[in-house]
């Protein structure tokens, strides 16, 4: 039986060179984008608290992940008319659904680091 044209544009083929999907993948497993879904599971967070909550970033690499994980959909940029410039961070209802499965994977790596790092003999 073959597959209806129409579903081939539903779900994306990531062994597939040409699909779109590789993109998104490369950009959500970033180690960035990674701990930027952690860092936002729970809490809306400014640039700096987010920046901070992240250690290592730089505030350019902040930027630029925090923008693609926009355009994809998965965070919201909230900017507030004040002076000073106040800009929040959150995640979007597609942003907890990707959260929710990083964090398994997080918690495997935290749980398996020590076996992953051990010498192999």
């Amino acid at each position: 039986m073959s597959e209806k044209m129409s579903d081939k544009f539903t779900r994306g083929e990531l062994l597939n060179v040409n699909c779109p999907s590789r993109e998104v993948l490369k950009r959500i497993t970033s180690r960035w984008s990674v701990l930027i879904l952690l860092a936002l599971r729970e809490e809306t967070l400014r640039f700096s608290e987010l920046r901070r909550k992240i250690g290592g970033v730089s505030e350019r690499m902040l930027a630029q992940t925090l923008r693609y994980m926009e355009e994809d959909g998965f965070v919201e940029r909230i900017a507030y008319e004040v002076v000073p410039p106040h800009v929040e961070y959150r995640l979007t209802s597609l942003g907890h659904e990707v959260e929710g499965q990083v964090v398994g994977l997080a918690d495997w790596l935290e749980s398996n680091v020590h076996r992953i790092l051990k010498p192999a003999h």
